[in-house]
């Protein structure tokens, strides 16, 4: 299964605007519950989230989850990728330049557009 950056930037949404201690269960429209789960794993793999992952006996893919919160790791990418325009903007020069690319590349483009928004701002 691949990842998909906007699945991940939605559960971390969905984990911030949660009151609850824990939660299981994320309904994402278009999405599986299957590739919920797998992109649970992954942010819990890259700590930013913590979360108990279990798995079904014959198989190595994540099953069911529970997520406790959000790591600040988690937050600061939140943060980054919150703004949709800058979201959208930063996957599409991603997109038409490299196809895709690592997570922290990823972060380093949006926090240098957020970067050059604000300095802009100031002059």
């Amino acid at each position: 299964m691949k990842r998909d950056m906007e699945l991940v930037r939605q559960i971390l949404l969905q984990i911030e605007s949660s009151t609850g201690d824990d939660f299981a269960n994320i309904q994402i429209e278009n999405y599986s519950p299957e590739e919920i789960a797998y992109h649970v794993y992954l942010l819990k793999d890259a700590g930013l989230i913590e979360a108990e992952i279990s798995y079904s006996m014959d198989s190595v893919k994540p099953e069911d989850y529970v997520i406790f919160r959000m790591t600040w790791a988690g937050h600061d990418f939140l943060d980054a990728s919150r703004d949709e325009g800058l979201w959208k903007k930063a996957m599409g020069i991603i997109g038409e330049q490299v196809k895709s690319a690592p997570f922290d590349v990823i972060k380093t483009i949006l926090v240098k557009m957020i970067e050059l928004q604000l300095c802009q701002a100031i002059m």
